[in-house]
Formats: structure tokens, C-alpha cells, sequence
């Protein structure tokens, strides 16, 4: 009897995760994107209680650290535990030394690796196989996998084989590519596979471990005496493992039916021409070459799975003997090597052999560059050139060093394949709703299914297209869908912004979210969306998906509602089983957010029955289309930015980035995107307006400003354009005015939320953003035509006083309602002119400086915050280095001056300036008034002295250095550092942006994050309670530190940034800072609010440490926060998400977490308030 196929809908990171679970007794681990959901998975499946194929949960231990998750692997490993991590880029990189110490140990431990892209000239998170390549020389097995049918099936062999081998393995698959592709696969189990594992050999691993009952030594200090002897007696380990891997292969075929080699050969038997490869694109090569094959060419693939240990034997065993070139696809880059690694290594096998092929290298796809069959067709055609280019690139157009090979028009493959394109909103649940889509119509169809989700990097409110396919036949096309039959619009305001109409296929569907109603739609499509429609016979229909998600009470997420409208326009299935389906994957998405939202989503499956068909004219074919004229922009704008922006940056040329190779960017280009994505933005009520600018102190975006118009910028306002009275004697005969940036605006609702208006009549409101655009032509001749009035006023005395100076940080890509931009945007409207920033890779990294959106800005005078980016783990130190390079130029500067007085060849104004600037150089406004003199006075001068300080003008003013950094970097992985930096006892402030998770990487559990709280990597909640980072710094005595929520208290965050700033040492500012992690029940629009909660109930508290108190005889520990209600602790807990999904998955441990949870935050307010009694009074000398 056949055997029955298990067959399961998922993305390659489950698939490793299901296999690594199998064989793994603990998991060490740590969040880096595209990795951290195999991990992820593994967490829940232990914490449900699922079991390995040893009969036990697997145990899962998150460190604090990539280096951390290494060096417990590597312990637990030499304890006897088979052990397992999964990791990418720049966490595998901080593995690397423990990864020498495993293999050189014969430790049969496995790595899982979606591959990505290292930073370099900048940071990427997508795939390639930079970091895998930078493995090479550690002694691990590399094995590679290119689907996630592969990953399934062969994951097992890297564990397998270790542990016979005693090598330890890193499977690599690549990086979102594969790691988060859908695919509908068959799935194995612990019985098919629990008897293939080598009983003796792990036997052996067990009596090899550790234990005092039969002691050894291991990591001796070796002379030089005997060190290379003994690195060399490995060698017949490594002899083995391409026999042993072979067997295994062997083996999983005799269960799956599937047959994979070391090297796999596919095409022509007599090909003349071969491509070598592994990951991904393998897939795509077999299409290409099918379809050259089928065109009577003769061409073939290699893939290749075990890449290292390299057997060059079975290489050139399965090379067909006619081949007379071959092309090897690297998808890294080594600058400055003769070639890619598989190049050289291809290259080798085949030295000194008779009638050797002609190998020509080439380099594709870096960073997830999507990489086409007609790309690989170039390749093929490359190789029948007379002289076959070699060193050469794909994908890109290489103007500069001319690289590239030509780029053809796409050919599509497989005409039976429906594919489907989903345009939408990050947080509108698009991504979310497809995933189960194509689980639904592979789970109940007999149809092969895709899935593929591209993003930009902002956070929520970001772009996602959403790429399906769905067939008959096997799905092997790992790249995006080019040619549509089905695309649905998801956001409006997309019409203007992309091309969503590219590629659509004649009689294709389009879908659109639409804010009008049949009638009306015509009039708001682009002339060039008409024009195709009519063209190429396309039918359009529209559900108001915006508006019944309103009614139903969903905010903004309209993807139930649109999902469900797709299956009824598409019938894939039949409806009413895609309605069942659908209501079944809403219970297990959102049943442990409790029946309210359940129902919620039921009734947008129902409400998605309501789309309807537009009738596409005929006449829209005579329509004449126009390039609309374009603004005055920079030349980088409208050759770079834009048309990134337009996500057409796959077509920029490499001369783009002429002058720029180091990755410098231009800073304020958010300013020219304009997107108008939110639903709802807000209106000034100027009648209940009294003029407090707390609504523009909390804007997480910078889109809502007090304007102040002197007499003549007054006369200049449009009509109708309401003004106020500007309050204070400072702006007599101005007027004033809150201006909302409706396109730039997110829609979060914060301003409203806090406006105390008038007599308790709020001063803004939110409104459709449609009656709305006419109010951006105010806001741009705001911008255009007013100056800022910040110098008539003390801006650092108060809140209101503060947003009068310019923010220096807009538009940011942070989610809507972030609760970490306010802080930053204030940072950067008091010292911005003179700051440099130091950001830890994180959400603020990405916010900060995503390109082509860089939201710091400079000022009228062309100041502006210098921001950079190293990593993550060090960033500390990286703006301690920021901090000593100044120290030792203004060193340099101050021995200049001294050196200049002495010399009496300067003048005695000159000299006094000198003396002056040497007295106050400490001063960051003394300085600065100083420095402007001085540069004014030497300039023209002969002297060489004088030339030598003009020529460190950078470094004359005081400079404010930050670094700013989320929780999982302060409290984690770069807690080393930060407490090196802040025991330096320099001039460096630190603010922690804290969110309590690692809401990157999509919210895993830091050491910051609360006992009871439910994260990524703590799926059972919390069981320790959460670090004090701040009373940590503390025990130096010389920190200037403080704990802030602004929602709290405005003033208090206002008191403690001035305060951390003016302090001559290290400062550390934690700012409370809710997150679209925490799942606030009132919403991102509340993030304010619930800080407010926070404080008043006891989980947050506000104080402040000055040294400089200390100094006076006074208790420098100033604690800010009322008396907590605790009878409100509960209830704010159970206004979160991330606590009430304990009730749902652990309800019996739930309470007894919650009890902890507030006996911690009583325990931390305790020992404040022993603090804030503690006497500090100064003791008097002895006479």
C-alpha cells in the first residue's frame, strides 16, 4: 500500500524548525531577521509540550547574544546535549569563533542559516550568501538547500551526518527567498526519521561529554611545538563526511522518493553548456534550462548541496563529458579576490585536466536582487560568445567597471500558473491575510501554491506586495510575479505612487480598495490605469474595504475584508468553502485576542461578499497620457530617490551611486515622499485651542507644527486660512497657527488624544483624509514662507516653548503611533544643530536611516544631526569612539591656541578669542559663539597656525554626541559595551529607547521585557522579572541617569533630557516607549495614554539621578513618580495583548504570573524609595 503523503503548506524556516526540532535536545538562541522564526517556532512548540524524536521537549534558552547563543551551544555540546541554533549575516559572523572551537572539538552541533547579505557600505536584512561564505574557514560541514521542499528533506542530513561524522554542520538555505517562501510540500516525521540516526555514534557522543565521573581536559593552551600536528589529525574526519553525507542522502530517499546527490545534475544528458549553482536559483535555472532544452539547445545544471567539505571527485561525476563551458553563479562578493569562492573552487577541480571546459564566474543577486530565468538565459548566452565574458554580473547595469551582462525582456515560464499580486499598508494585515490564503487553497485543493511577501524597510505603514502563484504543476519559480493575472490595490493612494497596473495580464482582474463608489471611482483613476484597463480588456472591481473595516470596528485593518472579496472574484475554491476556511484560520489567528476581535473578523469575511464590478470603457482607450510636469527637486531626489521610492530601485544603474560608494546619503529626503497613506488625519479646531503645542510635542512624526507669522508672513496667507492670536509679549502683532502635513501624516491619532482644549472641547479632531488635501498647500507654503521664531523664545524652559524649535528628525518610517520618534524628535530639535548620533541596528536604526528615507534634516543654516550606524552589539563603543576622536582634535586644537598666544604673532583680539575659546571650549553655546568669532577673524590669514585651526573648524564648536539604541541592544547584547562607555566617565549620552522586546526583529523577549509578558521567545510568558538597567548605572556615582515616559509626564522628560545633556559625563536616559508589540487594546493612537497608565498604576516609574547633587550635600536620586495606585495594576495589564494571551494559552499559570508581575513592580519601588530616603549630606571635617 503507498504511503500517505503528509502533506503541509509552509515557508522554509518552518520546515528547518520542524526538523531541527526533531533531533535537537536544547536550542541556544538569539532574534536576527530572516532567522528568528525558526526559533520562534521551536520556543512554541516546546512550550505546547511537543515532543523530539529522544521523547522529551526540546529545551530552548535565548541568550544575549549571537556570541552568547554560540558559547552556550558550544557548552552544551561538551555537556552531551545535541544542540542546535539557527542564525543569519551578522550573528553568524559573531559566531565565528566558537564555530573554530566546535569543529576543532568534533562537536556534532548544527547550525540553521537562512543566508543574508553582511552590512558593508550599508545594512541589509535580505538574502545572499555573503555570511555563509564567511564561514568557510571554520571547520564547519556547509550544506545547502535550494526550496522549501529541500529544506524539509534534507535539514535531516545535517544532522544525521554530524552526528556519525563527530562534524559539525551549517544548512543554509537562502534568506527570505526561501526562509519565508510558501510553499505546499510534504512534510516528514519523527517515525520516518528517528531510525536513520547512527545509535552507536551517539553513544559515543555521550560518553564523550563532560563529567567529573570520568574527568578530562579540553582547550589546553597548545606550544608551537605541537599545535600543528595536532590541528592536522582531524584530517580523515573531514575525509569522511562526503561518504557519510551520501548515505543519508540514500537513506531520505528511500523515504521520501525524492533522490538528492552531493551534486545534482539536471538537463541535457550531451549539454555543451552547464551553469553551477546552490540555493534558490537553482530552481530558476531549471526552468531556463527546460525551456533552452525544449528550443533544441543542449544545457544543464549543477546544484550543489555539500558544499564543504568540497569532493571534487563527485563534482566532475556528474559534469556530462560534453560540456565545453560552464558558468559557476556565486551569489556573494569577495573584493580583491581573483574570483567568487564556487568559482575558484570549479576552477581547481577541473586544473590539469584533459580537455578541461572553458569556466567563466559570475556574481547574481545580492541582497535578494530577484533573480529571472532571462537572467540565466543571458548566462547561456554569455557562454556561446566567442569569448565568453567572465567576472560578470546579473540582474543590475553595470555602467562603471561594465560588468553586466545585457538585460532582456521577461519571458514568461509556465503559462498554466495563476499568479496574484496584493498591494498593501504594513499592519493592514495583508501579509497576514495571504499567508492564509494560500494555506486555504493548498490545504483544500489538489493545487501546487506560492508565497512570497516583498516589503520595503519602514515599519508598520510601510509597502508590502504580496506575491502568490497557484497551479497544477510543481511551483519552482523563486522570484517575484511579473506577470499577474490577478492584482489587488489595498491602499488608494497607490495609484499615484506605483505602477500597479505593470505586467497585469490581458482579461486579468483588478481589485481596488476603494474610497468611492461605482459611480465615482472613474474620476479618481489615473488617465494611465484607464488606458490600460481598456487596452488590455481588464475587469475592475471595488469594495469600500476602508470603510465597512470602520464600521465593523477593525481600524485599519482591511485584509479579512479583502481576502474574503478575492475568493469571491478569483473562485479559486468555491466561496462558500473559502468563507468556512477562512473563519477556521481567523480562530487560530486571532482566538488568543479574545472573541470580540474573532467576531470582529467574521463579519468581515461576510462584508467582503460586497465588491463589485466597474464597468471598463472603451473610450478609455483614446485617452491621451501626459508625464505630469515635475517639481524643482535635487538632482538625487529625482535620479535616486524617487525612483526607489516608486520601487523601481531594481533598475538604477550602478552610476547612481558614483561619488556615493561608501554609502554616504543625503539627509531630509522624507520630505519630498508625500504618500498620503492614513485613512484619517487631524483637523485644527483654532476656536478650542490654547496654544499649549502638546500636540506637536507628541506627534511620533513630526507632521503637526505651531507655525508663528510675523506681519508680513501673515499678509501672505490664503484665504480662509484661520488664525490666532500668538500668546506671550515675545510675539506681539503675530499670529499663530497648528498645522497639520495631511500627505506626510500617519494618522495615528496621538495630538487628539492629548489636546486638552478648551473647556473641555478638544482642539483638533480626526477627519477623512480626502476632505483634507486641500490643506497641504498650507502646509507647504508654511514650510516655504515662515521662519522659525525659535530664537525669540527659551526653548529648552518648556513643552510649549519647545516645538517653536524646528524638529530635526520628520517623517520617519516608524510605525503610526511609535512611542519611541517623540523622544528622538525632541533630542533633535534642542541639540540637532550640533549632534552626532551613534544608532544601534535596530528599530530606530531603520526608522532612521532606511534608504532612500533619511529622516534627519538640517536647518536654515544647513546644520544638522551626523548619524551612522555600525552594528549592533557595539554601537557604544562606536559612539565612544564618535567621543575620543573629538577629544583628541579639540586636543589638538587647544595646543594650537596655547602654541598661537605664545607666539605673539596674532592679534590681542585674536588672543582673546584664543583665551576665551580654551576657557569655555566645554560650553556647548559659549563655544559655539566663540568658534563663529574665531573663524571669522582668521580667515585670509598666511599663518600657518592660523591655517592649521581654519582647517579643524569642524571640531571648534562643542559637539553633543548621542547613542541611541533600543532594549535589545542596552540590556542585551550590548550591555558590555554601554557599561564600559558609561564607566569612562565621558561626555556621551545615551538614550535606551525601551519597548521591553526586540521589536525589530518582531518582538522576542529581552532582558528588559516584564515577568508575565507574552514575546517571541517566551511563549509561556516571562518567568524572571526584568532587568534595572538604570539602578545599575547608578552604582558608578558619576552617571547622570533617569527613567521617563512622556506620556506621564511632559515636563518631567523635557527636565531629564536638559539635564542629561548639560551634565559633563555620561548620561543615561530609558524612555518608556509602547510598541505595536505590546498590542495596546486602545490602540497605537493611545500610546501617550497608556504611558500615563503605566506611571499611575506602578509597572513604570519616573525618577532621575544627578550627580551633581551629590556634590551639594543633596540625595542625587530624584524620584518623580506619585504614590502608585496598584489597584490599577491589573487593569493595565490586561489592556495589552502581550499579557491577556497568557489567559488564553496558560490560563492556569496566568495569575500567579500577574501576581509576580506586580510583586516585582512593588519590590522595584521599594528599593526606590529606600533610595530616595538614603542621606547624602555632606560630612563636616574635623576641626
Amino acid at each position: 500500500m503507498a504511503k500517505q503523503k503528509n502533506y503541509l503548506t509552509c515557508d522554509g524556516n518552518q520546515a528547518a524548525a520542524h526538523i531541527a526540532y526533531m533531533f535537537s535536545e536544547v536550542a541556544a538562541i538569539y532574534p536576527i531577521t530572516p532567522s528568528s522564526t525558526m526559533a520562534e517556532y521551536v520556543d512554541e512548540w516546546s512550550a505546547a509540550g511537543r515532543k523530539n524524536i529522544f521523547g522529551q521537549p526540546v529545551l530552548v534558552q535565548e541568550m544575549q547574544s549571537e556570541a552568547g547563543a554560540a558559547g552556550a551551544m558550544h557548552g552544551s555540546l561538551q555537556a552531551g546535549a545535541l544542540t542546535t541554533t539557527f542564525t543569519a549575516s551578522q550573528g553568524l559572523l559573531l559566531m565565528l569563533p566558537n564555530m573554530y572551537k566546535m569543529a576543532g572539538e568534533l562537536l556534532p552541533g548544527v547550525f540553521h542559516v537562512s543566508a543574508r547579505a553582511l552590512a558593508s557600505h550599508a545594512l541589509s536584512i535580505f538574502g545572499d550568501h555573503q555570511d555563509v561564505m564567511a564561514a568557510r574557514p571554520t571547520g564547519f560541514a556547509l550544506f545547502a538547500t535550494g526550496s522549501v521542499q529541500e529544506v524539509m528533506d534534507l535539514a535531516a542530513v545535517a544532522h544525521l551526518a554530524a552526528i556519525e561524522s563527530r562534524v559539525p554542520f551549517l544548512h543554509f538555505f537562502d534568506g527570505f527567498r526561501t526562509s519565508h517562501e510558501i510553499q505546499k510540500i510534504e512534510a516528514l516525521t519523527n517515525e520516518e526519521l528517528a531510525p536513520l540516526v547512527n545509535r552507536e555514534a551517539l553513544e559515543g557522543f555521550r560518553k564523550r561529554a563532560l563529567s567529573p565521573d570520568s574527568p578530562e581536559i579540553r582547550g589546553t593552551a597548545q606550544n608551537d611545538d605541537i599545535y600543528f600536528q595536532a590541528r592536522e589529525a582531524s584530517n580523515p574526519f573531514y575525509d569522511d563526511v562526503p561518504d557519510i553525507v551520501e548515505k543519508y542522502l540514500g537513506k531520505l530517499a528511500e523515504v521520501t522518493g525524492r533522490k538528492y546527490g552531493l551534486f545534482d545534475y539536471y538537463g541535457d544528458p550531451d549539454a555543451e553548456r552547464v551553469i553551477i549553482a546552490m540555493g534558490s536559483v537553482t530552481e530558476t535555472i531549471r526552468e531556463a534550462v527546460d525551456h533552452l532544452n525544449e528550443k533544441g539547445e543542449k544545457v544543464g545544471l549543477v546544484a550543489v548541496h555539500l558544499y564543504r567539505p568540497f569532493k571534487a571527485e563527485a563534482f566532475l561525476s556528474v559534469i556530462p563529458e560534453t560540456v565545453k563551458r560552464i558558468a559557476v553563479l556565486d551569489r556573494t562578493k569577495e573584493p580583491g579576490s581573483p574570483g567568487e569562492p564556487m568559482y575558484l573552487d570549479v576552477k581547481d577541480s577541473f586544473y590539469g585536466k584533459e580537455n578541461a571546459p572553458e569556466i567563466v564566474g559570475g556574481i547574481y543577486g545580492l541582497s535578494s536582487k530577484d533573480t529571472t530565468p532571462t537572467q540565466i538565459i543571458s548566462v547561456f548566452e554569455n557562454l556561446s560568445m566567442k569569448m565568453p565574458k567572465n567576472d560578470f554580473t546579473i540582474g543590475i547595469v553595470d555602467d562603471i567597471t561594465f560588468k553586466s551582462l545585457p538585460m532582456k525582456e521577461e519571458v514568461s515560464m509556465d503559462e498554466t500558473t495563476y499568479e496574484a499580486k496584493f498591494y498593501g499598508l504594513g499592519s493592514d494585515g495583508t501579509v497576514g491575510a495571504n499567508k492564509n490564503s494560500i494555506k486555504i487553497i493548498g490545504d483544500n485543493t489538489e493545487k501546487y501554491v506560492q508565497a512570497y511577501f516583498a516589503y520595503d524597510s519602514k515599519k508598520s505603514g510601510g509597502f508590502t506586495c504580496s506575491h502568490l502563484r497557484f497551479g497544477d504543476n510543481p511551483i519552482r519559480s523563486p522570484y517575484l510575479v511579473n506577470t499577474p493575472n490577478f492584482v489587488a490595490c489595498h491602499v488608494p493612494a497607490y495609484l499615484h505612487l506605483y505602477d500597479v497596473t505593470a505586467g497585469l495580464k490581458k482579461n486579468g482582474t483588478f481589485l481596488l480598495n476603494s474610497l468611492w463608489s461605482k459611480e465615482e471611482v472613474a474620476k479618481h483613476l489615473p488617465d494611465h490605469v484607464k488606458k490600460y484597463f481598456a487596452d488590455n480588456d481588464i475587469k475592475l472591481y471595488i469594495i469600500n474595504a476602508t470603510k465597512i473595516a470602520d464600521e465593523i470596528g477593525l481600524g485599519n485593518r482591511t485584509n479579512t475584508i479583502l481576502q474574503s472579496a478575492f475568493f469571491k472574484i478569483s473562485n479559486v475554491i468555491p466561496f462558500d468553502l473559502a468563507v468556512d476556511q477562512m473563519k477556521k484560520f481567523i480562530v487560530k489567528s486571532y482566538g488568543r485576542k479574545g472573541e470580540t476581535i474573532v467576531n470582529m473578523n467574521y463579519a468581515a469575511v461576510d462584508r467582503g461578499g460586497d465588491v463589485e464590478e466597474v464597468e471598463v470603457l472603451k473610450e478609455w482607450s483614446d485617452i491621451q497620457v501626459y508625464n505630469e510636469s515635475a517639481d524643482e527637486v535635487p538632482e538625487f531626489i529625482k535620479n535616486v530617490v524617487r525612483p526607489v521610492n516608486a520601487q523601481n530601485g531594481y533598475s538604477l544603474p550602478v552610476s547612481a551611486f558614483k561619488g556615493r560608494e561608501d554609502g554616504t546619503w543625503d539627509v531630509g529626503t522624507t520630505k519630498y515622499e508625500k504618500r498620503g497613506v492614513a485613512v484619517s488625519v487631524p483637523i485644527w479646531i483654532p476656536e478650542n485651542c490654547i496654544q499649549c503645542n502638546q500636540c506637536a510635542y507628541v506627534c511620533p512624526h513630526a507632521t503637526i507644527r505651531p507655525f508663528v507669522l510675523d506681519e508680513n508672513e501673515q499678509q501672505g496667507v490664503g484665504e480662509g486660512v484661520d488664525l490666532l492670536k500668538a500668546q506671550g509679549k515675545q510675539f506681539a502683532n503675530m499670529g499663530f497657527r497648528i498645522q497639520v502635513d495631511v500627505l506626510d501624516c500617519l494618522g495615528c491619532g496621538n495630538c487628539v488624544d492629548i489636546c486638552p482644549g478648551r473647556k473641555g472641547e478638544r482642539a483638533l479632531e480626526m477627519v477623512s483624509i480626502e476632505s483634507q488635501l486641500e490643506n497641504q498647500k498650507n502646509w507647504d507654503w508654511m514650510m516655504e514662507n515662515v521662519t522659525s521664531k525659535a530664537h525669540l523664545v527659551d526653548t529648552k524652559l518648556n513643552v510649549k516653548n519647545s516645538q517653536f524649535a524646528t524638529p530635526l528628525f520628520e517623517f520617519s518610517g516608524a510605525c503610526s503611533g511609535c512611542g519611541e520618534t517623540p523622544y528622538v524628535k525632541l533630542v533633535t530639535q534642542w541639540y540637532g544643530d550640533r549632534m552626532m548620533i551613534a544608532n544601534a541596528t535596530g528599530c530606530s536604526s531603520i526608522y532612521g536611516a532606511s534608504a532612500p528615507a533619511t529622516p534627519y534634516t538640517k536647518n536654515e543654516e544647513g546644520k544638522g544631526p551626523a548619524w551612522a550606524n555600525s552594528l549592533f552589539e557595539d554601537n557604544a563603543e562606536f559612539g565612544y569612539g564618535f567621543a575620543i576622536a573629538h577629544e583628541s582634535m579639540r586636543n589638538r586644537l587647544n595646543n594650537l591656541m596655547t602654541k598661537a598666544i605664545s607666539t605673539n604673532e596674532f592679534t590681542e583680539e585674536q588672543n582673546e578669542l584664543f583665551n576665551l575659546w580654551i576657557t569655555h571650549k566645554d560650553d556647548s553655546d559659549l563655544s559655539k559663539e566663540v568658534s563663529a568669532k574665531l573663524v571669522a577673524s582668521l580667515s585670509g590669514s598666511d599663518m600657518p597656525i592660523a591655517k592649521e585651526i581654519l582647517s579643524l573648524e569642524k571640531y571648534l564648536a562643542k559637539k553633543s554626541i548621542w547613542v541611541f539604541g533600543g532594549d535589545g541592544w542596552a540590556y542585551d547584547i550590548g550591555f558590555g559595551g554601554l557599561d564600559h562607555v558609561l564607566a569612562s566617565g565621558k561626555n556621551i549620552n545615551v538614550l535606551v529607547l525601551d519597548t521591553e522586546v526586540y521589536s525589530n526583529t518582531g518582538g522576542q523577549s529581552s532582558k528588559s521585557t516584564p515577568i508575565a509578558a507574552v514575546a517571541k521567545f517566551a511563549a509561556a510568558g516571562k518567568r524572571v522579572r526584568k532587568k534595572d538597567l538604570g539602578m545599575i548605572a547608578t552604582t558608578y556615582g558619576y552617571v547622570y541617569v533617569a527613567q521617563v515616559a512622556m506620556g506621564a509626564s511632559q515636563a518631567q522628560t523635557l527636565k531629564a533630557l536638559r539635564e542629561a545633556e548639560s551634565y559633563n559625563g555620561p548620561s543615561l536616559v530609558i524612555a518608556y516607549s509602547p510598541c505595536i508589540s505590546h498590542g495596546l487594546r486602545r490602540g497605537m493612537g493611545q500610546a501617550q495614554t497608556e504611558q500615563k497608565l503605566a506611571v499611575e498604576c506602578g509597572y513604570w516609574q519616573l525618577w532621575r539621578y544627578d550627580p551633581r547633587l551629590e556634590e551639594e550635600g543633596q540625595n542625587p536620586f530624584q524620584f518623580d513618580s506619585k504614590e502608585p495606585d496598584w489597584n490599577k495594576f491589573r487593569s493595565f495589564l490586561m489592556g495589552e495583548l502581550r499579557y491577556t494571551q497568557l489567559l488564553k494559552s496558560f490560563p492556569l499559570e496566568a495569575d500567579e504570573l500577574f501576581e509576580a508581575a506586580e510583586e516585582n513592580a512593588k519590590w522595584r519601588y521599594r528599593s526606590y524609595m529606600r533610595m530616595k530616603e538614603a542621606n547624602f549630606a555632606l560630612e563636616k571635617a574635623e576641626e
